[in-house]
């Protein structure tokens, strides 16, 4: 087996990993692998937050030095591909259907987003970074056969597939960071619905007359009812080719 880590990743893309490791015939102190490497990730994750993510806090949950997992990694980049791609396989793809394409994307585009949601920051190691994790682009195969199921154009399906996967993962990122905030009671960026109402209607009519009008309407709906709604607004922009 190669030495090199790069070498090494480029081999766990190219070939599906195996489900779970063997069994030790006798008690001893289990071996490093990418697998366990994700677990102390999201771990970590569950307990100090995305922000904490380290390779040093991966090592330390681990009980082993940073050095230990450069055998197996790359780099921090590296442990966010790995992340991505354990939460991917999770999703579940529907056989493409051409007369309901636009609900499927939804229902899968819904999937991620709730996987994301429970692991709060996450969606931060999707932002900036093309995986070749194997569960990854299998997400992104289904996506992209939805779209072409439903008559949509290559070079359109695959700029859409983008597009839509840059909101969902910026939706969650900013859910998480509204949701560390509300942690910190000494911080007041976070308005509850009645607070932001009053604050709008009060605003000098002169200066801000749509703002105090519509106050209500601007507020209405909950997170989830606007992540469908923007959704729908790039879905429904997207017209077969033949049409």
């Amino acid at each position: 087996m190669s030495s090199d880590p790069g070498q090494r990743r480029a081999a766990r893309h190219a070939q599906p990993q195996p489900a779970a490791e063997a069994a030790a015939s006798a008690p001893r102190k289990k071996p490093i692998t990418v697998e366990r490497i994700t677990d102390a990730a999201l771990e970590v994750i569950a307990t100090a937050g995305y922000d904490a993510l380290t390779i040093r806090r991966v090592a330390a949950v681990l009980g082993t030095g940073p050095s230990s997992l450069y055998a197996h990694i790359v780099n921090k980049n590296d442990i966010d591909d790995l992340l991505i791609g354990r939460l991917y396989a999770e999703v579940v793809l529907p056989e493409p259907d051409p007369a309901a394409w636009r609900e499927q994307l939804i229902g899968v585009y819904t999937q991620i987003r709730d996987l994301y949601l429970k692991h709060p920051g996450v969606s931060r190691a999707a932002l900036a970074m093309v995986s070749t994790n194997r569960e990854t682009l299998r997400v992104g195969e289904g996506i992209l056969a939805i779209l072409l199921a439903g008559g949509i154009e290559p070079t359109t399906a695959g700029w859409a597939r983008d597009a839509l996967s840059l909101y969902v993962s910026a939706y969650t990122l900013e859910q998480s960071l509204v949701k560390q905030r509300r942690q910190h009671q000494d911080q007041e960026w976070v308005l509850s619905h009645e607070e932001l109402l009053d604050r709008f209607t009060a605003l000098p009519a002169e200066k801000f007359p749509q703002t105090r009008r519509h106050a209500a309407e601007l507020i209405s709906g909950t997170g989830h009812d606007r992540f469908e709604f923007t959704l729908g607004l790039l879905m429904n922009n997207l017209r077969p080719a033949s049409g």
